[in-house]
């Protein structure tokens, strides 16, 4: 049994096994080894005392120490020790595997986050996360909840493309040719040489290919992998990440901002009922704001506003910005807060950006400057999800994608959708890991992914 369902609901007078890893042991005058175990279902550790006189205690129990894996098999019984309710008084042990204390680095003290992620094999049996790891699973699971709920189609859209969705050229290339032989010989590539017979990359988006079975199957969603070849070392971006994109037939951007809003609340809502535990850690250890944050978002309705009004605002603010704020230029992350948590002090939505900031597939507004953009912006983090309306007017797409220097047969089956059975449709996509920084309070991107990929850094 789970030490999550033990402290729960486990009652004095069962016996029974439970498995994990030492978390501390400390020996009594009185001829008894207290252990604390962990097995990572949850927070708490179970409490369990073996005395001096179970079998095999005088070879075995010096290698019961912090980070060993231990079995121990006991009787529950009422705890009299403050803080818990009830413990194990084993009558059985065994070692498991051995964790020498002279090298195992999680000895009971703070380890700043910068180490932990040089050791990202052990970290995740640090109560932080540990925490963290659950907490994601819970989003997750949450996320899918939302969409199979809504009879939304889970589509699983390709790793390797051919495709370039946000036409920022920031792809990772994927070759089976031999590099080194091409650089030696300093020869020009021919691509009908390589593995897919011409350049392939790994995927930025899902989005291109959920659009084709929207307009097949009705509502769907991916959630996958994907990855950003950028050069920037910040505490907000990974180059390998993880994302959900929903794509809805039918829906103008009225709708795809309402479903952005319920969605985000649903995740809240669900984190904040299944992980009492976990939020309460990070609450209280991590960032003191993080339960107001989500009570804040759950409880409001989002403000929407448009690009032009949210650059007014923060022209009239009176704050000294970093970046300068002029219409045409994209938001930063200074003033997505400000209007978030400082202004309107709740979560906003903003609509209807310049077109030259935004990609090809966005459906273009009536006065030919805008596009029918949407970023959904909330407290602490910013941007959490980026969506549009999409162009279904063939001839204006097509006109798009040779503003940006795309070669509209390249994508040739994306305008066939426009010319069978063309629908106004929507979209969007948030990023698991930003989602996790926003209900754990986490800083750091790096440290709400089981291992981070940043410039120069791929280990594990």
């Amino acid at each position: 049994m789970r030490i999550r369902r033990i402290l729960s609901d486990g009652q004095p007078g069962e016996t029974l096994t439970v498995k994990g890893w030492v978390r501390t042991r400390r020996d009594s005058k009185q001829g008894l080894s207290f252990v604390e175990l962990n097995d990572g279902s949850c927070m708490g550790n179970l409490q369990a005392v073996i005395p001096a006189e179970t079998p095999g205690y005088e070879e075995a129990i010096k290698d019961v120490s912090t980070g060993a894996a231990v079995a121990l098999t006991g009787e529950l019984v009422e705890s009299p020790g403050t803080g818990q309710r009830i413990e194990l008084r084993v009558g059985e042990f065994a070692v498991i595997g051995k964790a020498d204390p002279e090298k195992y680095v999680l000895q009971k003290k703070r380890h700043s986050f910068e180490f932990l992620r040089e050791i990202a094999h052990l970290r995740p049996r640090t109560n932080t996360f540990g925490a963290v790891a659950r907490v994601r699973n819970e989003i997750c699971a949450s996320i899918h909840r939302f969409f199979q709920s809504r009879d939304f189609v889970y589509v699983n859209t390709p790793v390797i493309t051919t495709s370039d969705c946000e036409g920022a050229g920031e792809m990772f290339q994927v070759t089976t040719l031999d590099l080194a032989r091409l650089a030696q010989l300093q020869t020009t590539v021919d691509w009908s040489q390589d593995f897919f017979g011409k350049p392939a990359s790994l995927t930025v988006s899902g989005q291109l290919e959920a659009e084709i079975y929207a307009t097949s199957l009705g509502d769907c969603y991916t959630f996958g992998p994907t990855f950003r070849a950028e050069n920037s070392n910040t505490t907000r971006h990974l180059a390998e990440f993880w994302m959900v994109e929903p794509e809805m037939p039918f829906y103008e951007l009225e709708d795809n901002m309402g479903l952005a809003q319920e969605f985000i609340q649903t995740i809240c809502r669900d984190v904040l009922e299944h992980c009492p535990e976990d939020m309460e850690f990070f609450n209280k250890r991590i960032d003191d704001t993080v339960r107001a944050t989500l009570e804040n978002i759950t409880s409001n309705d989002f403000v929407r506003l448009s690009y032009t009004e949210a650059v007014e605002l923060l022209e009239k603010s009176g704050k000294e910005w970093q970046f300068p704020v002029e219409w045409g230029s994209d938001l930063q992350s200074e003033h997505e807060r400000w209007l978030t948590e400082e202004h309107f002090e709740q979560p906003v939505i903003l609509f209807d950006y310049p077109r030259t900031i935004k990609p090809f597939y966005m459906r273009v507004n009536e006065d030919g400057k805008t596009v029918r953009a949407m970023d959904v912006l909330v407290p602490r983090v910013g941007e959490i999800i980026g969506g549009s309306q999409r162009e279904e007017r063939l001839d204006v797409l097509q006109d798009r994608m040779r503003e940006q220097d795309l070669d509209p047969a390249e994508y040739w089956w994306y305008c066939e959708l426009r010319e069978y059975g063309t629908v106004p449709h929507s979209g969007f996509g948030l990023g698991l890991e930003r989602a996790v920084q926003l209900v754990t309070g986490m800083q750091n991107i790096r440290d709400v992914i089981p291992f981070p990929r940043t410039p120069g850094h791929a280990e594990f």
